[in-house]
């Protein structure tokens, strides 16, 4: 059986990165910890592990973002196969082991684990998703999603009726867990950094993954408790709006045609204006002061037509 290297980027994971870590001490498995210049003590917990959980720890000089800091720890790395594992996410006993069990089964050139959620089942809706098309992104943007989540379209894109208990072929597994050949990695050169500092990346990764061939597959067997958002949900709200709006138009100019991409910046700016209207209205997202939501989505809706809209680096990965 091939042999596996686990790959955590971090920042300001102090909260999480013991716990992944001591998870991956049981399994047989190279780990490689690469910081996206943590300004909390992550790097400190994860070198006090060093002597009972042998592993690399590069430390970076200034975030790359998560797609950057992959893209090093697979440098650094010496497996066949590479798992990306966010430090969220705790992997239970053998999980590495039907990860690789599962390759050998399928000859997948990349399978996605199982994330469980608090309530102890698989997050569905986010484990496997199918790659996005523009309809399903319109359906995001202007809240039809929101109002209606069980709509046909979402169903199918964020595959809700799936059986999570069947390993099966998929799509898009989520980045926070998600294993590849080396070969599958090197045949479409790794993630793409300029999905900076995080969002979308995975999906542009597995979407150029399948292009060249590669079969991706879901493994139930490989599970990994999954809290979620530990760091992205440090960030300021105008910033989070701006990247997740700004890498989904870098998804999408570089996969759908020009008109496409033409009409989903419109759309965008559209559903800003919804959001500012339901925050004005009292339903806004919650804990946010009306005034902050407002700034946000004006900043994206203007940046969506290119009039402004600048972002703030080096916040989170």
């Amino acid at each position: 059986m091939p042999r596996c290297s686990v790959i955590v980027v971090t920042y300001n994971s102090a909260a999480t990165i013991e716990g992944c870590l001591r998870a991956l001490a049981s399994q047989d498995c190279e780990v490689v910890v690469v910081d996206n210049a943590s300004q909390d003590d992550t790097v400190e917990r994860a070198l006090a592990l060093v002597k009972q959980i042998p592993l690399q720890l590069i430390t970076l000089s200034c975030n790359m973002g998560f797609a950057g800091g992959v893209n090093e720890g697979v440098r650094a790395a010496g497996s066949d196969v590479l798992l990306i594992l966010n430090p969220d996410a705790v992997a239970e006993p053998s999980a590495i082991d039907a990860i690789l069990t599962c390759f050998l089964k399928t000859a997948a050139g990349a399978v996605g684990g199982a994330l469980i959620g608090s309530d102890g089942q698989p997050e569905r809706g986010f484990a496997f998703r199918r790659l996005p098309t523009l309809t399903s992104l319109l359906f995001e943007v202007l809240l039809i999603n929101q109002v209606w989540s069980g709509n046909p379209v979402n169903r199918r894109y964020r595959c809700l009726d799936a059986d999570y208990s069947r390993e099966q072929p998929v799509k898009q597994p989520a980045g926070a867990c998600l294993a590849v050949t080396r070969a599958a990695w090197d045949a479409v050169q790794g993630m793409d950094p300029d999905f900076y500092p995080v969002w979308f990346e995975d999906v542009d990764f597995c979407c150029r993954l399948l292009r060249s061939g590669a079969r991706i597959f879901y493994c139930p067997e490989a599970r990994f408790r999954h809290s979620g958002a530990h760091s992205v949900g440090k960030l300021e709200f105008r910033d989070k709006q701006m990247f997740w709006y700004r890498n989904m138009v870098r998804y999408a100019t570089k996969h759908f045609a020009a008109v496409s991409v033409a009409i989903l910046r419109l759309a965008i700016f559209a559903g800003m204006g919804v959001r500012m209207l339901a925050s004005l209205l009292g339903a806004g997202p919650r804990g946010v002061p009306v005034r902050q939501a407002i700034s946000g989505y004006w900043s994206v809706g203007m940046w969506a037509i290119g009039l402004g809209g600048a972002i703030h680096h080096g916040r989170a990965n």
